[in-house]
């Protein structure tokens, strides 16, 4: 059983699918990454993954667009989004509590609308592989990195993308002032109100994003609380990455290389319980929760509300 995890299509199939199923990790930890460097902590995550995965997944069920899936799980990802933001900036609740109620939500209403609006598991034609003209002809390396469809591909140029926004823009600047001293960047001009809507509405966008990448692009299917804790494995990844887009890469592909190796112990049937298998991705979030505290300083002003002297 051993040797056949270890032939080289079992390690290709491994590799390939950890690429695939890194996907809603990065669009969700990306927006969170945003978010958090701004000062705001959002552990609604989870909930926005769900409602954005639903609506995706109804609407190419009822149009067969997947171009409008992908638009209606953006369009509500975004309306989470705003609504969190409200909450927290606004209200200036607490962060976490109302990141749990916002969890909370999403997992109820998508459970309601799955059981009222579908009732069934039923599944979609998704997102098919985009094979990248002679890369993806490469014995090996073709199948693992050449052959995936669009929303892997937009997973992985997301990160350079935000790299650039978070370091060499002006924007990026002003988020990462308002998420160190909301006060000093008040009295330089920077709208800290403005700057965290937008950073948790782009947050909850991707999101949306991140679950529609589950059930019309890798799964293909929408059930009740499909993402399994995929949401606060997200925003560990921030903390694992030091809020820095190319290190919430680098635990994205950790995370799903280790659920992509438990999938293939499952199909080959080695004898390893499948309960124990399961758990490995999220044994190693606690381990790496645990190793990430010492050894990387969050934004000062994380969770902290603002409230601008007059």
């Amino acid at each position: 059983m051993i040797s056949e995890l270890l032939s080289v299509t079992v390690l290709v199939g491994i590799l390939a699918s950890g690429i695939r199923l890194a996907t809603p990790y990065l669009y969700a930890a990306i927006g969170e990454t945003f978010g958090q460097r701004s000062g705001v902590l959002n552990l609604g995550v989870e909930g926005q993954m769900l409602l954005g995965a639903f609506a995706a997944f109804y609407v190419v069920l009822k149009t067969g667009n997947l171009g409008l899936g992908v638009l209606a799980s953006l369009l509500v990802g975004a309306m989470m989004g705003l609504a969190m933001a409200y909450v927290t900036v606004h209200l200036h609740a607490q962060q976490g509590i109302s990141g749990i109620g916002f969890y909370l939500f999403g997992l109820g209403l998508s459970d309601l609308l799955f059981q009222k609006m579908l009732g069934t598991v039923e599944t979609v034609k998704g997102f098919p592989k985009v094979h990248i003209s002679l890369l993806s002809d490469i014995p090996g390396l073709g199948e693992i990195f050449f052959s995936q469809n669009i929303l892997v591909y937009g997973a992985y140029a997301l990160v350079p993308l935000a790299w650039f926004v978070l370091n060499k823009t002006t924007l990026g600047l002003k988020i990462r002032s308002v998420g160190e001293n909301p006060a000093a960047a008040d009295s330089l001009g920077v709208s800290v109100a403005g700057i965290r809507y937008f950073t948790i509405i782009l947050g909850g966008t991707l999101s949306g994003l991140a679950g529609a990448s589950l059930s019309i692009a890798l799964l293909n299917v929408f059930q009740q609380n499909m993402t399994s804790g995929l949401g606060f494995i997200a925003v560990a990844l921030v903390y694992f990455g030091g809020w820095r887009p190319w290190g919430v890469l680098g635990g994205a592909l950790l995370f799903s290389m280790v659920n992509s190796l438990q999938l293939w112990i499952q199909v080959l049937g080695i004898p390893i319980p499948s309960d124990i298998a399961v758990m490995m991705p999220y044994v190693l979030t606690i381990l790496v929760l645990v190793a990430s505290v010492s050894r990387v300083r969050a934004p000062s002003a994380l969770t902290k509300p603002f409230e601008r002297d007059e």
